[in-house]
């Protein structure tokens, strides 16, 4: 016969276990605020629906309201599941203990352009103090090129622009600008040619990995394992299908990321006046 001591103990542990598993939070699935709350719980709701299966508790997405929203809860740790650039996988690996667990294929390179026949405008140094067009910071392709001016009080001014690298093409076109940065792929892909024709490129960004999704500390290794195998080999490659049709160009896939090609970008954001 079962000491009845030994019944309690038990009992204790099943409702402790059971207790825990009623308390856990649920895990937050969230992505800069690129799109509308309804665009983007189309984009990342079927995600955190399939992760939520996937990984045995419960997902939520979380859209943004703004830009200052998102940084002020990732900063405060309030994400566990994210999907953005690199220089912000970078930061919540250095100061939040995320890991990368895969990104989209490809590099990440931005060009910084000039009129062709602005013989003012030759090198980076040439622009200081002159305005910039360009996605506002903290998007990583003002970024990148604010990089390019380590010393703060000698830099171009950034006029920040809404509505993506279309949006930017046209305001430098209108003159609002003495120069613009596009993305390399978007400078040679869809650019105007009429566009190219008139400018030179002044600065060429280093190459930076892709986009990428990276997890907490509060989900397990094995959850992580899981993310990872779904993503680019099970399920979670064909509801990622929207995802990467908006992001990823021709890309089919996620590809397993590693910790080392994303060490380092969070200084674009780190010590800069723009972006954090």
């Amino acid at each position: 016969m079962i000491p009845s001591h030994l019944i309690k103990w038990c009992l204790s542990v099943v409702f402790l276990l059971l207790f825990q598993g009623a308390m856990a939070k649920d895990l937050v699935l969230t992505a800069p605020p690129r799109e509308k709350p309804e665009a983007g719980q189309k984009l990342y709701g079927p995600i955190a629906i399939h992760l939520s299966k996937l990984l045995g508790q419960k997902v939520v997405y979380e859209h943004p309201k703004n830009w200052l929203n998102y940084q002020h809860a990732m900063r405060n740790d309030k994400f566990d599941i994210v999907f953005d650039g690199p220089h912000f996988i970078s930061w919540r690996m250095a100061h939040l203990g995320h890991d990368v667990l895969v990104k989209l294929p490809g590099k990440l390179g931005f060009f910084l352009v000039a009129g062709k026949d602005d013989n003012e405008i030759l090198r980076t140094k040439d622009l200081v103090g002159k305005k910039i067009c360009g996605i506002s910071p903290p998007n990583l392709s003002t970024l990148s090129v604010i990089a390019a001016y380590p010393n703060p009080v000698q830099q171009p001014v950034i006029k920040g622009i809404k509505g993506g690298m279309r949006a930017v093409e046209k305001a430098y076109l209108s003159g609002v600008c003495r120069a613009a940065v596009f993305r390399d792929a978007f400078f040679k892909k869809k650019l105007e040619a009429s566009t190219r024709e008139k400018v030179k490129i002044i600065y060429r960004s280093n190459p930076l990995p892709n986009q990428g999704i990276s997890a907490s500390k509060r989900l397990t290794d094995r959850q992580k394992s899981l993310i990872v195998q779904s993503f680019t080999q099970g399920d979670g490659i064909k509801v990622s299908n929207g995802l990467l049709r908006r992001f990823g160009g021709k890309a089919k896939k996620f590809k397993k990321a590693t910790t080392s090609e994303y060490l380092g970008h969070n200084l674009l954001l780190e010590g800069v006046i723009f972006g954090w």
